[in-house]
């Protein structure tokens, strides 16, 4: 998970037989992975990442921004 990303607001309701108290808590929600960029250490910033094949036949990926591969 992405920490203090996706924060979202939860209206709890008290339960005292569990020893739950009641009122809005903050929690933590997970982040879908194509919401993630890949850090790209060129431009220090998140990139997009594309698929393409190499000469070799090898499926690799490369970052949009400057066409460098990622995976070497």
């Amino acid at each position: 998970m992405v920490e203090n990303v996706n924060i979202a607001r939860k209206h709890q309701k008290p339960n005292p037989n569990a020893g739950v108290a009641g009122g809005i808590i903050e929690k933590e929600m997970p982040l879908d992975i194509s919401n993630v960029m890949v850090f790209n250490p060129v431009t220090q910033r998140g990139d997009r990442v594309g698929f393409r094949r190499l000469e070799d036949g090898r499926k690799v990926r490369y970052f949009k921004s400057n066409n460098e591969v990622l995976d070497v």
